[in-house]
């Protein structure tokens, strides 16, 4: 029997990369293969339609290996092909033009800024209502309605579960902007969410 210790381990991401770098196809597929499923939910997320969601992925990994030259190993891999997964996702619904909610490219409040909403009062706990299928499709309904700006945001913080830090390289934009534009979508979530629900459930952003 092999021993543990011997078996393969963890690939280190950037010996791959410098091989794919090489123009080695095997070592590129094995980072399409690590990322490609969360690169699709991200896209989806973003564009709220499955064709352009896999557009937008396939765009995504044919430029990284074009361009894989630039990338200078000075943050992850991941974060750099979150970077043109967004603006492939973003450029998708400037070219639709059915998403009238925002202009993407209107300039975005880059402060710290206190929203205050009145948030009703919930008569009972949501999941005593509803299954963890129903509330993850209603939490989904939400995040679908929100403007592209905090819905990338959201996205990226609270459901791939990069850093402030890791957004804000991913998107361009400053720390105090995400966290700005993380603010809205949470409270606009919660205002939504309520509006569904109509019940006490203080812990709302627990579902978040």
């Amino acid at each position: 029997m092999t021993p543990l210790s011997a078996a393969p381990s963890a690939f280190d991401e950037s010996v791959l990369v410098a091989q794919a770098r090489t123009g080695d196809a095997q070592a590129f597929s094995e980072l399409v293969s690590r990322y490609e499923r969360k690169i699709y939910r991200l896209a989806k997320n973003i564009t709220q339609n499955n064709e352009d969601a896999e557009d937008v992925l396939q765009d995504t990994f044919l430029k990284a290996y074009e361009h894989l030259d630039s990338f200078q190993g000075n943050s992850k891999f991941y974060t750099w092909i979150v970077r043109i997964a967004v603006n492939e996702a973003l450029m998708k619904l400037r070219k639709r033009k059915s998403d009238r909610t925002v202009p993407l490219d209107e300039p975005m409040d880059l402060g710290e800024e206190t929203v205050e909403r009145e948030i009703a009062v919930w008569e009972d706990n949501p999941e005593q209502r509803y299954s963890r299928e129903e509330m993850q499709q209603i939490l989904n309904d939400a995040v679908d309605t929100l403007k592209p700006d905090f819905r990338t945001v959201f996205a990226l913080r609270d459901i791939e579960e990069l850093s402030t830090e890791e957004t804000a390289e991913a998107l361009g934009i400053s720390i105090p902007a995400v966290k700005s534009r993380l603010l809205r979508a949470r409270l606009a979530l919660r205002e939504k969410l309520t509006r569904q629900f109509k019940r006490k459930g203080e812990n709302v952003l627990g579902y978040l």
